[in-house]
């Protein structure tokens, strides 16, 4: 009885320290590390005087390939003659057990014959525009950790000094992670597959936007409106399921408004409200292989979840980075999707040091994953891979996010992000963009907020 009360207590005391803003923001005096010891996202600047070099300002649009002409162009690789360092596989995994994530291992004890990582030499790319930069300095002394949310922050991450509890800690590099920045807007016609274990599939295929008002320097924290971004995708192929559409807006404190989801279906013609549209409800599109809160590897409220950072400091990990050999359109679907994982051959890894960031699920809460470990890239905050535990304690699902730099914008984000099944030995792979005629693209004029709204979701459809 004793540690029940002593356990609610400590709840009930987290819970009042996030409403209240308890350790809201660093000094400035620490802020003032940002740009000079640390970047200006918060990572040791320094190498470590091995593999991991220092962080000399990232590729920028001074280091852009000559052969990159245009917008939304699949990106040549600015590392194409890097040669492999190492490759690891299940017979030498033993070697770097304490450099690969459990999930990682777990693919290559699944795959034996076919799974291994080929290691590159590290490059931290990172990078992003300068008024960025200003913001995330100017948050690391303004914004606020609430029990549902952040506040008094704008576009960039809210905390690039972790600091408080170590709850809190976790919590705030999840949120950067969620506020990361990924541009103002875009525009991309992207597929998805679920590989099934024989190796077949059908593509998916769909136009998004994403309009990100919590990134657009033209609005401020008070016209902000509690808004991260808002989402539109029509879906394109198969013809069965062409003129589906799915609209989003994401708040950036779930408890003041929830996430709100519309669909659009072509058949009826008519504009639904999606309630489910959150947690552990499954994506038609993976055929279950993931969830709503699986995409962008993480999304949405974290209240199901008690959160823990599992080391005090970084650590280094091999992770997926700099894959624009994957993501390139030399590559067609077939080379790249294989029985039971993508093929070894095209993605790159590289040494890093990542934030691990542990999420159980709380005792009176319920969602498929009992328990996530989150690797979060200490350089740019996002997450490169996730190992996710059913209510038994087994691994059951690894995500992972395959990194690069789209580097006219400068923002890292992914080019591609796959999410595997250890039981069902299927996976679902999404941004597929190797066959498209272009990939993301950033350069499309920002529209009206009202152009994502529920009735011109019906008008368009229509």
């Amino acid at each position: 009885m004793l540690k029940k009360l002593i356990t609610t207590g400590s709840a009930l005391l987290l819970s009042i320290a996030l409403a209240t803003g308890a350790h809201a923001a660093v000094s400035a005096q620490e802020a003032n590390k940002l740009g000079n010891s640390l970047t200006p996202f918060g990572a040791v600047k320094e190498g470590n005087g091995a593999e991991i070099p220092a962080w000399t300002g990232g590729i920028t649009r001074g280091d852009i390939p000559s052969s990159y002409k245009r917008p939304g162009q699949h990106h040549p690789d600015p590392f194409a003659n890097d040669r492999i360092v190492r490759t690891i596989d299940n017979s030498s995994k033993g070697q770097y057990a304490n450099r690969l994530t459990e999930g990682t291992k777990a693919l290559m004890a699944t795959y034996p014959e076919t799974f291994k990582i080929n290691v590159y030499p590290t490059r931290r790319t990172t990078a992003a525009p300068q008024w960025i930069y200003d913001n995330v300095k100017r948050n690391a002394t303004t914004a606020k950790l609430g029990e549902t949310g952040v506040s008094d922050a704008i576009g960039g991450v809210p905390f690039p000094i972790l600091h408080g509890t170590n709850e809190e800690k976790a919590l705030q590099a999840i949120w950067n992670h969620m506020l990361r920045w990924r541009g103002v807007y875009m525009v991309r016609s992207a597929s998805e597959v679920a590989v099934q274990r024989n190796g077949s599939y059908s593509l998916t295929t769909s136009q998004q936007e994403v309009y990100f008002p919590y990134n657009d320097p033209k609005v401020g924290p008070t016209d902000l409106e509690n808004m991260i971004f808002y989402y539109l995708s029509f879906t394109t192929a198969p013809a069965r399921l062409a003129g589906g559409a799915v609209l989003m807006h994401e708040t950036l404190d779930q408890g003041k408004t929830p996430r709100q989801a519309w669909g659009y279906n072509a058949g009826t013609r008519r504009v639904q409200r999606s309630p489910s549209h959150a947690y552990d409800t499954p994506i038609a599109a993976s055929e279950g292989l993931r969830t709503v809160d699986d995409t962008d590897m993480y999304n949405g409220a974290p209240d199901k979840y008690d959160w823990r950072l599992v080391h005090d400091q970084p650590v280094e990990m091999y992770i997926p980075y700099n894959n624009y050999r994957l993501a390139n359109n030399d590559l067609k679907y077939d080379d790249i999707l294989k029985p039971g994982h993508i093929n070894s051959e095209y993605p790159r890894w590289e040494l890093h040091r990542v934030w691990v960031v542990e999420a159980t699920l709380k005792p009176r809460e319920r969602h498929v994953y009992h328990k996530r470990v989150f690797y979060i890239d200490a350089d740019s905050w996002q997450i490169a891979s996730i190992d996710k535990y059913d209510r038994r304690g087994d691994l059951w699902r690894v995500s992972m996010a395959y990194i690069k730099n789209y580097y006219e914008v400068p923002a890292q984000w992914t080019g591609l992000e796959v999410f595997y099944d250890l039981k069902s030995q299927r996976y679902n792979a999404q941004q597929l963009m190797n066959e498209e005629r272009s990939t993301l693209d950033f350069t499309q004029p920002v529209p009206n907020k009202n152009y994502f709204s529920p009735a011109a979701l019906r008008r368009r459809g229509r």
